[in-house]
């Protein structure tokens, strides 16, 4: 007996089958539009590593998601007579109201429904997700786990943007914070390596993938979150801006005639590692470049641990100072160098970097000295592990 896992993008789907018992992976899969509207690619991956890959002519997304799950429930390695008990989902935005993982039924769906303007990409490909769930899979329940749900409990002083009050009663502007899933698992995760109760350590916490934010966390609950009203706000990403000055946008729409479209793709898209450096938006190809002698890499590099460390500080000081640093993400478990740039001038918040456990990291490892007062934590995480966890705790009422 199995929980499934869907992480619903606007144009891939990622599936983790869970043993409901012992939480262990027995599947995982992907589906794959990759920009054709009726054609899709469906990969899929059995707990002994077989893989199986197929095209599939799907008229729409939500014929795409059933077929998916049809070949996941008859996957060689899952196991036979697999019986999917439950299903929990991977949403981005929950708004005001939905602050924690939720049974999902038509109430809620048109709850959900309601906050697709907060998230256009993502929302409706989780409602075609959960539909299509609903046809494959008549009668299973399914719960939402939220990325804004981890800092429902941040307070107003925090989450409030120094703009008319009124946009924020009459149209909801306010700092929501996103990655909530990996943040909170490793609040729990750093608590376990620490040996500390997850309610004791002050944490900053840096998911550095494509997208990137932090979260610092006291008592086991978010303080506030680098990004905001939209994952646009924070860090500079792969092809995302992070935080500017509203001035310069402004300036850009009257003095040069960009179109708030062009505006929007150009910060979404075209900005960040990708441009500044104009190599790529990937991280891993941006340090090849620099490291051949590549300046505007270089640069790149530069500029994105300076803010990366600049907001470390900042985040330090709403919580009190700091017992762990903990880096997760592609970027934050793969990148010895950005790990040692961050952390280098972090000093004086008692973070002091071992180079040779940086530069031979695992996940999950304790890079920081013996002596370091602060810990560097490295972290594998585990968002889907999280979803299934607390999908079997809604559902069945197991932890």
């Amino acid at each position: 007996m199995s929980i499934l896992v869907i992480n619903a993008g606007s144009s891939s789907v990622k599936f983790g089958l869970f043993d409901e018992e012992t939480l262990a992976p027995v599947a995982r899969g992907l589906l794959d539009w990759a920009g054709e509207a009726r054609r899709a690619t469906i990969t899929l991956h059995a707990g002994d590593g077989e893989e199986i890959r197929k095209q599939l002519d799907v008229p729409d997304y939500r014929s795409g998601v059933v077929e998916a799950l049809k070949l996941l429930g008859s996957l060689p390695g899952a196991g036979a007579g697999l019986e999917i008990r439950a299903v929990g989902h991977r949403l981005i935005h929950g708004g005001e109201e939905i602050r924690r993982p939720v049974r999902i039924d038509d109430e809620m769906k048109r709850k959900i429904a309601k906050v697709a303007h907060l998230a256009p990409l993502h929302i409706p490909a989780g409602l075609e997700a959960i539909e299509a769930v609903e046809a494959a899979l008549p009668g299973v329940p399914q719960v939402g786990l939220f990325d804004t749900a981890f800092f429902g409990d941040i307070p107003p002083c925090a989450y409030l943007y120094p703009v008319p009050y009124r946009w924020y009663e009459e149209w909801g502007i306010r700092r929501f914070g996103f990655h909530g899933t990996s943040h909170a698992y490793c609040t729990q995760r750093a608590a376990e390596m620490l040996g500390r109760d997850r309610n004791g350590p002050r944490l900053v916490i840096c998911h550095l993938g494509q997208g990137g934010s932090a979260t610092a966390v006291r008592g086991g609950v978010a303080v506030t979150n680098t990004m905001g009203f939209t994952p646009l706000e924070g860090f500079m990403m792969g092809t995302r801006s992070g935080t500017l000055d509203p001035g310069l946008l402004l300036y850009v729409l009257r003095e040069h005639g960009l179109s708030v479209d062009q505006l929007d793709h150009i910060l979404h898209h075209e900005s960040g590692l990708l441009g500044l450096s104009g190599v790529s938006s990937d991280f891993r190809q941006v340090e090849a470049a620099a490291a051949e002698g590549h300046q505007r890499s270089k640069l790149a590099l530069d500029v994105y641990a300076y803010r990366v460390r600049a907001m470390v500080g900042a985040l330090a000081v709403t919580i009190g100072g700091l017992d762990a640093l903990v880096f997760t993400g592609g970027i934050g478990e793969n990148s010895p160098w950005l790990r040692s740039e961050v952390c280098t001038g972090l000093e004086c918040l008692g973070v002091e970097l071992d180079a040779s456990r940086n530069a031979d990291c695992h996940p999950d490892q304790d890079i920081a000295t013996p002596g370091s007062p602060a810990r560097v934590l490295v972290i594998h995480t585990r968002e889907d592990f999280m979803i299934a966890r607390e999908t079997r705790r809604l559902v069945f009422g197991s932890i």
